[in-house]
This record gives C-alpha cells, sequence and structure tokens, in this order.
C-alpha cells in the first residue's frame, strides 16, 4: 500500500483519499488480467477493498474481510456511537502535523511497539517482528506517509459511490476482542452486502489473522474455494 515501507510515498495528505488508494487496488487487479479476482483485506487494506467494491464491482469475485467495517458504517459510528468515538481517539490524535510522529518514532519507535502489543493477545508478536515493523516505518517519508491514511479519513470526504450495497460475496471474519472496533459494527457491515456471512472469532481480536491463523486460513481456503 502506498506509504507503507518500500511502497511510493506521495507527498500531501491528498494522495491518500480513500478513492484515490482504491485506484491502486483497481490498477492491480488489472495487472492481473481481465477476470474478477478474490481480494482479502484486514484493517486499512479492508477499508480499501470494501471502497474498491463499491466503484468497480466487476473487478471481484469474492472479497474476504478481517475486522474492518464497511466505510460507510464506521462513518455513522465515528459521528453518533460514543464508544466507538472514545475507541478512535487516536484517528484524532493523528490529525495533528509533526507531533505523532515524533512520539511513534522516539525511541527506537518504542510507542508503535506498544501499540501493536495492547492491540493482541500476549506473545502474537515477537521482539524480532516488532523490529521489522519499526525498521519498516524508519524508512524516509513512511511514518507520515503512513499517517496521512488517517489524516485523509477524516479532512477529504470523496464523493460516495452511486450505491452502498456491495455486491460481490462478501465473507467477514471478526476477532471480538478488537480493542479499536466494536462488534456492534459487524451486523450493519453485513446489511449493506448483497450476500454475506460472518464469522466471529471470540478468543481472538484485531490481529485475528496472527492470532488465530489456522481458523482465519480454513475460513479463506473454504470461501476462496467454493
Amino acid at each position: 500500500m502506498r506509504g507503507y515501507h518500500l511502497s511510493a510515498k506521495p507527498r500531501g495528505v491528498g494522495a491518500y483519499r480513500i478513492d484515490r488508494l482504491a485506484e491502486d487496488l483497481r490498477a492491480l487487479l488489472d495487472e492481473l488480467g481481465p477476470a474478477p479476482q478474490p481480494v482479502v483485506a484486514h484493517d486499512w487494506g479492508a477499508a480499501v477493498a470494501w471502497w474498491g467494491a463499491l466503484l468497480f464491482p466487476e473487478r471481484f469475485s469474492r472479497l474476504a474481510i478481517l475486522n474492518a467495517p464497511h466505510p460507510t458504517v464506521f462513518r455513522r459510528a465515528l459521528r453518533s456511537n460514543r464508544e466507538q468515538r472514545r475507541r478512535s481517539r487516536y484517528f484524532f490524535y493523528f490529525q495533528l502535523p509533526w507531533l505523532p510522529e515524533r512520539k511513534l518514532a522516539a525511541g527506537g519507535f518504542r510507542k508503535l511497539r506498544s501499540m501493536f502489543r495492547r492491540a493482541s493477545r500476549p506473545g502474537t508478536f515477537a521482539d524480532s517482528e516488532l523490529d521489522r515493523y519499526a525498521a519498516a516505518a524508519a524508512v524516509p517519508g513512511a511514518l507520515t506517509a503512513m499517517l496521512n491514511w488517517y489524516r485523509a479519513a477524516l479532512r477529504r470526504s470523496p464523493p460516495p459511490p452511486l450505491s452502498l450495497v456491495v455486491e460481490p460475496p462478501v465473507r467477514i471474519i471478526w476477532g471480538t476482542r478488537d480493542v479499536a472496533l466494536g462488534e456492534e459494527l459487524v451486523a450493519p457491515s453485513a446489511r449493506l452486502c448483497r450476500r454475506a456471512e460472518v464469522f466471529r472469532l471470540p478468543e481472538a481480536g484485531h490481529w485475528v489473522q496472527h492470532e488465530e491463523p489456522e481458523r482465519v486460513n480454513r475460513l479463506l481456503l473454504d470461501f476462496l474455494a467454493a
């Protein structure tokens, strides 16, 4: 995804609007050929995948979403759900200029590492894995680009798609111990899909694919093979 690690890092918040990010996904799907493709996505990647499925559904054969709500559901929750606003307070903090970058990078990216640990079961991420994430964030320009995803999400809303209903078949896999996203976002997200099925993993949190890899992989393979 643009801005992360070795990907391109265009300057300016506007380069990270969700509609522009979705165009990156469209380009990737086009590179794979003309046939519709299955897409599996988590967190920010899932936000882009939701949006892409609304804008160009004909490019998707199936869509598997891991712990990310439909974009309309999330926007509504930020406006009207006090608990979700509390969970998403980091979204608002990241709107500040330069200060979030300084705090996250301090002490060898100590705060960034802490965010992964607090949002996951103990032992989910080894120190060596967090070292790799920190090294990726330390690439010049990467940290600001990564935070620009959050900045653009609140400042630069694109025109709404013609329809809010996702047409390709969707499977939502959700770790219910997610500290950032409430489980109440799941059902309304599924209702905005033409065909959706939901699998809740009660022992997993936001990093569901790391915490329950065998279960998640089985659910994905079954869905993609159907």
